[in-house]
């Protein structure tokens, strides 16, 4: 059985509210709001109702002129930028600070750098995501002996690939399964 009972609303009221039916009750009803209120409620589906989610598919190609096995620069390589090498000499903690924000996290991570382990992630984070080969003892060993020269390449690393950004093609999809 399946009762629908409906009131008009007054004037200047557009208000519609939907209450579930209860077990096996086919009831639809709708009251007039009051003063002022143009509010539409609606319940989720009750149980044994279907909520189906369509899959989808991910896929990412990235695509870049850079070579991404190798540092574009030498641990030495002061020559090749000199913005870096001048700002690291005069305001280091400021160079490494936008060091770690170019690469995406927090800008203060560098003024927590206690015994370098803050400059061994980073470094060997930086690493990963361009597919340069190199290990944690070699990152540990480089930053121990020539901690100035190593945040000036990677430095100079991340500005030369967030310059080339811009030629990386990227598509996305999403799978889920569910």
């Amino acid at each position: 059985m399946a009762v629908q009972q409906q009131y008009p609303p007054g004037p200047g009221m557009g208000f519609h509210q939907q209450y579930p039916p209860g077990p096996g009750m086919g009831v639809h009803q709708q009251y007039p709001p009051g003063p002022g209120m143009g509010v539409h409620q609606q319940y989720p589906p009750g149980p044994g109702m279907a909520v189906h989610q369509q899959p989808t598919q991910v896929v990412t190609v990235t695509t870049s002129g850079q070579n991404l096995g190798t540092w574009s620069t030498g641990l030495c390589d002061c020559c090749a930028d000199m913005g870096t090498c001048c700002c690291g000499l005069f305001c280091f903690p400021c160079m490494q600070c936008q060091t770690a924000s170019d690469h995406g996290w927090c800008c203060c991570m560098p003024l927590l750098d206690f015994c370098c382990v803050v400059s061994c992630m980073l470094r060997s984070s930086i690493r990963e995501r361009h597919n340069i080969p190199g290990s944690c003892c070699d990152d540990c060993c480089k930053i121990y002996w020539c901690y100035p020269c190593v945040w000036c390449q990677m430095n100079r690393e991340l500005k030369i690939r967030n310059r080339q950004h811009g030629s990386n093609t990227v598509v996305t999809t999403q799978v889920v399964r569910g």
